[in-house]
C-alpha cells in the first residue's frame, strides 16, 4: 500500500494510548551519556536537480570507474553480455522471491530448473540446488552435508583455499564443534593430499584454481578422501570449467563456487550467488530447495519446488539447513550468460583468461627486482612478487590508474610482499603492457 506520513495529531493519539508525553520517552532506556544532545547536523534539503549534481561530484571522487581492474581473489572482471540485464531485468523476474505459488511461478521456476541443470553439465554432477546465497555460504553448507552423512565431525581445509571462505566457515560451525583442520601447501602453491591421514575427516576441502590461481591435484584430493572414508568437497570457479575438468568427473562429491563472475556486475559487497552441486546418492542431504520437472493435472510438463529440507516446511531436528531463500534474480543472471556463451564459448572465455595470464605473468616476470610465485599450471590469477609490501604496491597502483591485489600479507605473513594478480578475458595486451610499465616507473620511483 502507498506509505502515508503521520501527522502531529496522529503521534499526540499513539503516544497517549501508550501513557506517554512525547516520543523522546520511548528511547527512556538508553542512558543519558549515549545519546546525541543536539540535532542532527544535516544540511538544507536540496532540489533534485541539485541533488543529483552533489551525488555526481561524491561519486567523482572514487578511484573505481577510472581503472583498470586487475584485482581478483574472489571478484573478477569479466564481460558482462548485455543480453544478460535486458532479460534478467525483466518485471517477471527482477520482482521474484521464492516462488512458493507454482501455479503463479512456471516461468521462474523453469529458468531455476534451467539453472540446475546449467550446473550439473558444467560441474559433471547429478544434482545442483537453486543456489547459496554465495560460494563461502555454499561451502559450509557443503562441509555440514558431510558431517550428516558421515558422521564425523572433522573437516581437512586445504591452505589453498580463499581465506574468506574458511573464515566464514569457522564462523558458521562455531557452535557445532567441527574440527577444522587447515592443511598447508608448499613451495609451488598447492596442497601434497597424498600423506594426508583422512581415517577421521568427514570431509577433504580442496580449491583448484585455488586461491593463488594454481591448478591443484584434484583426482588425488579425491582419492585421499575417498581411501579414508571421508567425502570430497571441491570448490571451483565456473568461468574455468570450458578448460579443465569438472569436479565431478574427478571424484568429487561436492563442488561449490561463486558465480558472480557469470551475468552479475562486479561491484563493493556483491551480490554474489552460491552454486552447489552434488552426487544423486546425496540428495537429501542438500540445503535450501531443488526445482523439481513433474506434469501438471492435464499431463503438461511442468515446474515445482521439491526437497526443501528446511526448518520450514519439516521437523527443525531433520532440517540440513536454515538458509530460507535463495539468489533467483543472480542465478537467473548467471543461467543466461551460460546460455549466451553456449559450452563453445565457456571454452573460449577459459582459453583466453589462461592465454592472457601467461602473457602477463612473462612480462611481468622480467620487472627488475619482480619475480612470479609459484611456478605452474594456473588460471587467471598469478601472485607477482616486488621488493615493497603488497599494500603499498596496490595503493600505489591505484594512483596510477591500475586496480590490483589483493595484498597477501593479510593472510600469509610469508607473503608480505605479494599481490594477486588476475587477468580476465576483458584485459587486453595492451592492458596488460599498462600494467607492467606503471609496476616498473614505481619500482624506478622508489
Amino acid at each position: 500500500m502507498d506509505f502515508l506520513p503521520h501527522t502531529d495529531a496522529d503521534d499526540r493519539a499513539m503516544l497517549e494510548a501508550i501513557g506517554m508525553s512525547e516520543i523522546a520517552d520511548l528511547f527512556e532506556p538508553i542512558p543519558a551519556e549515549v545519546k546525541l544532545d543536539r540535532p542532527l547536523d544535516v544540511p538544507p534539503s536540496l532540489s533534485e536537480p541539485e541533488l543529483l549534481e552533489h551525488l555526481a561530484q561524491v561519486a567523482a571522487r572514487n578511484l573505481g570507474a577510472g581503472l583498470t581492474g586487475f584485482a581478483g581473489g574472489g571478484a573478477y572482471d569479466h564481460h558482462l553480455p548485455s543480453a544478460v540485464k535486458a532479460l534478467a531485468s525483466r518485471a517477471e523476474f527482477a520482482t521474484s522471491y521464492t516462488p512458493y505459488q507454482p501455479e503463479l511461478s512456471q516461468g521462474v521456476l523453469q529458468a531455476v530448473y534451467e539453472f540446475q541443470t546449467s550446473l550439473c553439465e558444467i560441474y559433471g554432477m547429478e544434482v545442483a540446488n537453486a543456489s547459496l546465497y554465495d560460494g563461502a555460504n555454499a561451502l559450509t553448507e557443503a562441509v555440514n552435508l558431510t558431517v550428516r552423512a558421515t558422521k564425523r565431525e572433522k573437516a581437512l581445509v586445504g591452505a589453498t583455499v580463499h581465506p574468506h571462505y574458511v573464515d566464514v566457515l569457522r564462523t558458521y560451525t562455531a557452535g557445532l564443534e567441527l574440527d577444522i583442520e587447515v592443511v598447508p601447501f608448499g613451495d609451488d602453491g598447492t596442497v601434497d593430499w597424498r600423506s594426508v591421514d583422512t581415517s577421521d575427516a568427514a570431509c577433504v576441502v580442496v580449491q583448484s584454481p585455488n586461491f593463488f590461481g594454481r591448478l591443484e591435484d584434484v583426482t588425488a584430493a579425491n582419492d585421499v578422501a575417498h581411501g579414508g572414508g571421508a567425502l570430497a568437497i571441491a570448490v571451483t570457479d565456473p568461468t574455468a570449467m570450458g578448460i579443465i575438468a569438472a569436479p565431478g568427473d574427478q571424484g568429487a562429491d561436492v563442488a561449490v563456487g561463486e558465480g558472480a563472475s557469470l551475468g552479475n556486475p562486479t561491484v563493493y559487497g556483491g551480490p554474489y550467488v552460491g552454486f552447489f552441486a552434488t552426487k544423486l546418492d546425496l540428495v537429501r542431504q542438500v540445503p535450501g530447495r531443488i526445482a523439481g520437472e513433474t506434469t501438471d493435472a492435464d499431463g503438461k510438463r511442468s515446474f515445482v519446488l521439491t526437497l526443501q529440507a528446511r526448518e520450514q516446511h519439516i521437523r527443525r531436528s531433520k532440517a540440513t539447513s536454515n538458509v530460507c531463500t535463495n539468489q533467483t534474480l543472480m542465478a537467473i543472471a548467471a543461467t543466461i550468460h551460460l546460455a549466451w556463451l553456449g559450452p563453445g564459448g565457456l571454452q573460449r572465455m577459459g582459453e583466453l583468461c589462461a592465454r592472457r595470464t601467461a602473457f602477463a605473468a612473462g612480462l611481468l616476470a622480467e620487472i627488475p627486482g619482480c619475480s612470479i610465485r609459484f611456478e605452474g599450471p594456473r588460471f587467471k590469477e598469478l601472485v607477482l612478487e616486488t621488493p615493497v609490501p603488497g599494500h603499498d604496491l596496490s595503493a600505489a597502483l591505484a594512483r596510477r590508474g591500475f586496480l590490483a591485489g589483493p595484498a597477501l600479507g593479510r593472510w600469509f605473513p610469508e607473503l608480505d610482499n605479494c599481490v594477486l594478480i588476475a587477468v580476465t578475458e576483458k584485459r587486453t595486451e595492451d592492458d596488460i603492457r599498462g600494467l607492467v610499465e606503471a609496476i616498473e616507473k614505481e619500482m624506478a620511483e622508489r
